[in-house]
């Protein structure tokens, strides 16, 4: 998120912090490099955590409402031990045979449709769609690239030059065309939303065919989440992907931050609209926090590039990340976390509408599990964003020890993505924040 985008905390101010914060800001200013900010108007040191909780210097507990990288839970014991044991043990990479690696891969590989068999492992969610990309190309012959009008797929070159949420100062590819999300709210009456999705798609393919570039994938968050969170309704993807394979190119379906079942009623996102794309990348919770990616082929579609194209990442699959990853897959199964996600969720959404259903700033609630938007308007008849408003509801909540973000392209849409740890108590006490602060606020 940049600057632009979020409220950071003024350098001018910073006397209104303790001795001890303002000494590690000054000398964070001092040290790091360009991109380094604060998730919140004034920082936190958080010490420790546990689940959906995390433990700042003075011991006060903080709801974490919105970092979903943690998954299965902050501090989790079982993927402690996992990496406690495998970091004691040996820390090698992928050109060795590693009997972890290969069995971690048939775990994860065997979650997707059988269509969709191949496995590579980077580091992060950028790397992954810069591979994904890299490979489409490979396979297409195109250059052409297509994504959503306010999309973030990672911080690369090649991966900022489709993520338009980066703003101005990141400029778009000249072979990149963007396509509105899927909002029903912008297909009117006399349409359906996968017609005008197609309707769309096929314009960005034949504006890019006339500039020279043929078409090699579109690519799409399953949640939309930086178009502002759009998950229904289900089913309206597949003229999209037909559209994207008849002019040759490929789906890649980003899973960064909508997979591991953070929907609860699937895996990956994609699945829930029924159909299967030709790649799939993810990233975030798949380690819980350690530095691991995916991207996951179709094999017709990678196999070539693979004996062509020497691809190789130093640390993307070593023994430790993995060691973590396939300890997430265990607690997947062993404390039946698609479920827990499901009754929480609807738990979660269903006081969110109570909470806010008389509110005549909120146009609407939009998400499934506990990945949900709440868009803040400064009235329903007109629709006008009101980030101003959204960003005192947060602050409010923050200063109340619960903490959520914001998305969309205004930045007035309520980023409600604790991670799938969330338990029924850490709802209730989310709620009975809210409820406060909506009372003042909505």
């Amino acid at each position: 998120m940049t600057a632009r985008r979020h409220n950071l905390i003024d350098r001018s101010g910073i006397s209104l912090l303790p001795e001890r914060l303002q000494d590690i800001v000054r000398r964070r200013d001092t040290v790091l490099g360009p991109g380094y900010q604060f998730s919140e108007t004034i920082p936190v040191e958080f010490v420790s955590s546990f689940g959906a909780h995390l433990i700042d210097s003075n011991g006060n507990d903080y709801l974490d409402a919105y970092n979903n990288v943690p998954g299965v839970g902050h501090a989790h014991s079982h993927i402690v031990d996992a990496v406690s044991r495998q970091i004691a043990a040996v820390n090698t990479d992928t050109r060795y045979p590693q009997e972890p690696l290969v069995a971690y891969a048939e775990r994860l590989l065997a979650t997707f449709p059988p269509e969709l068999s191949k496995l590579s492992l980077p580091c992060t969610g950028s790397e992954a769609n810069d591979l994904a990309i890299r490979v489409a190309r490979f396979y297409t012959g195109g250059e052409g690239i297509i994504a959503t009008r306010w999309a973030f797929h990672g911080r690369t070159r090649e991966v900022a030059s489709f993520s338009p949420m980066l703003g101005a100062e990141s400029p778009l590819g000249p072979n990149v065309r963007l396509i509105a999300p899927p909002d029903p709210r912008l297909c009117g009456s006399q349409r359906s939303l996968d017609e005008y999705m197609r309707t769309q798609v096929r314009s960005a393919i034949i504006d890019l065919e006339r500039h020279g570039y043929r078409l090699a994938a579109l690519i799409a968050d399953s949640a939309f989440t930086s178009d502002g969170i759009f998950t229904h309704p289900v089913g309206f993807m597949q003229p999209i992907v037909n559209e994207v394979h008849a002019a040759g190119g490929l789906y890649i379906a980003d899973e960064v931050q909508s997979g591991f079942a953070q929907f609860g009623d699937s895996m990956w996102g994609f699945s829930r609209h029924a159909f299967i794309p030709d790649i799939v990348t993810m990233g975030k919770a798949m380690g819980n926090g350690f530095p691991i990616s995916g991207v996951v082929f179709r094999p017709e579609v990678s196999d070539e590039f693979g004996q062509r194209v020497s691809y190789f990442n130093t640390l993307g699959g070593r023994s430790i990340s993995v060691a973590a990853a396939s300890a997430v897959l265990d607690v997947f199964e062993q404390e039946n976390v698609r479920e827990r996600v499901v009754v929480n969720g609807a738990t979660l959404l269903a006081g969110l509408e109570t909470l806010t259903r008389n509110s005549p700033y909120v146009s609407e609630i939009r998400g499934s599990g506990l990945y949900l938007g709440v868009e803040i308007v400064r009235d329903r008849e007109t629709l006008e964003p009101d980030p101003t408003r959204c960003e005192s509801i947060i602050k409010d909540l923050r200063d109340r020890r619960v903490l959520i973000s914001r998305t969309g392209p205004a930045g007035n849409v309520l980023k409600v993505r604790p991670p799938v740890a969330f338990s029924a108590a850490d709802v209730s006490r989310f709620l009975e924040t809210f409820a406060i602060v909506a009372k003042q606020r909505l």
